[in-house]
């Protein structure tokens, strides 16, 4: 592996704090580079930057821009108006993408797993990474999430082994070099940037002519926009799938906390037999996904089956921030109505006596671009309470609320309302709140605080 484009160089990171981006800083300072970075606000993430010996600036102005560096990384969230972007060219000092750094670090090795899809990159990558480390591979590791088997978003390894999520997001994996590319699914997202749906299959079919000829393609046989990426890639193909696939689960059972035990077969031949801990049927596939790339590296089957049981869950990927009075709390991520929809169908095999559902749409663009979707989205909750649209990188042009959303869902005869903080909504729980209720916190912004709120009144 070789660093030696960024060894002992002075490298700036303009919004540092966000979970890719402090993983890469991380691996800069390992292999030797002088770090900064500055982020809107300090977060866990900043601080462990800072204790390993990181710069950090909390406000993103012009002065955090010195003439001695040699590089620096911005996200596509960044505004082209930022100051410290601006001053930087100003400075001349040559500016690359998160995406185009990472395209570099994987460029240092052999075995490079990218993993795309619209849904489930997070749980995917983290299960694949159980696996390679049980496998005592020693890969270096990136994950959109904190998986305590790593004890947080990055490991850094000393071997050929590179595992990443693979975005699709203003065509960022674009900017890889995947010897193993895997396509989990393919759905309307990011509307924002992408024209329709066919404008994102497009990006998928790019990314999969990324991967050489000798390299493989891992993608799920049960999406039906899967043949018009195949029917365009030259290198080895691997599919899976529940109703198709070289590689197929059998014989599926749910426990009482809706987890799985199932068989994995390819073709013919049964590869092992296992039961997840995290639960859903969606997690099924993440698996057989993750079972693929395992056996392309030539990981035994003893050490798949290993890698999936030892994996307990990602944060915020339906995971339980405790019981109170009866209650019990869950956080998820799922931010499009594809993701929402699994993780209910999920709860509804939980335990439980009624759900109770506390959503935060993620972003104006994709509330409006999705508006009729998620009206769809909540079919299977007992009540639902709609929290404010969190902005992200956007402003608010008044086109979409989640008063709006929270209107259109009634009709379903929903029990839905919009509740605009989240004191009033902890105040609303603690009289609402039943005995045996679930009490969900879903969305990708700062929902999951409801829950701790919650828990700790």
């Amino acid at each position: 592996m070789s660093f030696d484009f960024i060894k002992n160089k002075k490298v700036h990171f303009i919004g540092i704090g966000g979970i890719s981006m402090s993983a890469l800083a991380e691996i800069l300072l390992e292999k030797g580079s002088n770090v900064s970075g500055s982020d809107i606000k300090t977060s866990p993430a900043t601080e462990k930057l800072k204790s390993k010996g990181a710069k950090i600036y909390i406000g993103q102005v012009s002065e955090n821009i010195k003439p001695d560096i040699d590089l620096v990384i911005y996200t596509a969230a960044i505004q082209k108006n930022n100051e410290e972007f601006l001053k930087a060219k100003a400075l001349n000092i040559p500016l690359m993408s998160r995406a185009e750094l990472l395209g570099h670090i994987m460029k240092g090795h052999k075995y490079n797993v990218a993993i795309a899809g619209t849904h489930g990159k997070t749980t995917t990558t983290s299960m694949l990474s159980c696996i390679t480390l049980k496998a005592d591979l020693d890969p270096t590791i990136l994950v959109g999430g904190n998986l305590d088997n790593i004890n947080g978003n990055v490991r850094i390894g000393n071997s050929p082994y590179f595992i990443t999520e693979a975005c699709e997001y203003k065509g960022s994996f674009l900017k890889f070099f995947p010897s193993i590319g895997v396509i989990l699914n393919i759905d309307a997202d990011h509307l924002d940037y992408y024209k329709d749906i066919d404008d994102i299959q497009n990006a998928f079919i790019k990314f999969a002519k990324l991967i050489p000829e000798e390299g493989y393609l891992v993608c799920c046989a049960d999406d039906a926009r899967m043949k018009n990426v195949i029917s365009n890639v030259n290198c080895n193909i691997l599919t899976y799938g529940i109703n198709a696939g070289d590689i197929t689960a059998k014989n599926i059972c749910l426990d009482e906390k809706s987890c799985a035990s199932f068989e994995i077969y390819k073709n013919d031949v049964k590869i092992s037999s296992l039961h997840l801990s995290v639960p859903g049927k969606h997690n099924i596939l993440n698996a057989l996904a993750s079972t693929a790339v395992s056996l392309i590296l030539n990981i035994s089957p003893y050490n798949i089956k290993m890698g999936l049981e030892n994996f307990k869950g990602t944060h915020r990927r339906f995971e339980l921030k405790g019981k109170k009075e009866g209650i019990t709390v869950i956080d998820d991520y799922a931010h499009h109505p594809t993701e929402i929809k699994a993780t209910l169908n999920a709860a509804i095999n939980y335990p439980h006596k009624r759900i109770i559902c506390v959503f935060q749409p993620h972003t104006f663009s994709r509330t409006i671009s999705l508006f009729k979707e998620f009206t769809e989205a909540f079919d299977n909750v007992d009540e639902l309470i709609l929290a404010n649209i969190y902005p992200a990188r956007e402003k608010d042009t008044g086109k979409v609320s989640s008063a709006m959303l929270a209107k259109e869902i009634a009709k379903r005869g929903i029990n839905c309302t919009n509740i605009t903080d989240f004191k009033s909504i902890v105040d609303y729980l603690k009289t609402d709140l039943k005995d045996g209720d679930l009490l969900l916190t879903v969305g990708a912004g700062d929902v999951f605080k409801v829950g701790e709120m919650y828990l700790n009144k």
